[in-house]
């Protein structure tokens, strides 16, 4: 399956996540930049609130495609020291390149979040959300640092990604649903027509238009009724 966008990608993924709709207790993260439009199409099908999780991959110098690790809110950093002693990266470049990308995260915190008080995930089922994963480093740094926010359940939600990173994950999380798992794995970009690169403006109007949404009359009349019928 080739997907003709993002916005695709997110509607197929919907489908297999139909349980999730109309609950109180559920809200999809999207991992800014390329997964918000993913999760964005989640949210809107499940009536579920949207917001961001942010992640960073800590690329290998001079060849920054390759990830080393990632970081992610909260402070986490997860390293992978196959690859890291693999190449011989050093320890100056590994503090070097988590700095700069540090910076980058607190910086994509302070544009998305505009003024909002700080995520807060605590009791409630978390689908996070991204276009695609190779690795896996940035979601590994994702799932620790949302264990720490004391959800009730993770959930991992992917249009692709090789079958042994989600074979790895899936024993991290409460549930993985990956769309499609290729082996072998050429990456994500080849997965999607359309892949282009998503601004930081896209992203806020995305989050905006997820907001108006959410407060629109039938949004909560479709979940009134639905915790009804489960109680």
């Amino acid at each position: 399956m080739i997907f003709a966008n993002r916005t695709e990608a997110g509607q197929e993924l919907a489908l297999r996540l139909r349980k999730y709709a109309n609950r109180d207790d559920v809200i999809v993260l999207g991992a800014p930049r390329g997964g918000v439009p993913v999760a964005f199409e989640v949210a809107r099908d499940l009536r579920a609130p949207l917001d961001v999780f942010v992640l960073r991959k800590l690329g290998v110098p001079d060849r920054e495609e390759l990830a080393f690790g990632a970081i992610a809110s909260g402070g986490i950093r997860i390293l992978d020291w196959d690859t890291v002693e693999g190449l011989g990266i050093s320890g100056f470049d590994i503090d070097r390149v988590t700095r700069a990308e540090q910076q980058e995260l607190e910086r994509r915190e302070r544009a998305y979040r505009s003024g909002k008080p700080p995520l807060d995930v605590s009791g409630l089922t978390v689908i996070l959300v991204d276009d695609g994963m190779a690795t896996g480093s940035s979601m590994r740094a994702a799932i620790r640092a949302l264990r720490q926010m004391k959800p009730a359940r993770i959930v991992i939600a992917i249009p692709v990604a090789p079958f042994s990173t989600c074979n790895q994950l899936q024993f991290e999380v409460d549930e993985l649903v990956c769309l499609q798992m290729p082996e072998p794995f050429y990456g994500v970009g080849r997965f999607y027509d359309d892949f282009s690169q998503v601004s930081d403006e896209e992203v806020k109007a995305l989050l905006d238009r997820a907001s108006r949404q959410r407060r629109q009359p039938g949004y909560q009349h479709a979940q009134s009724v639905a915790k009804g019928q489960r109680q």
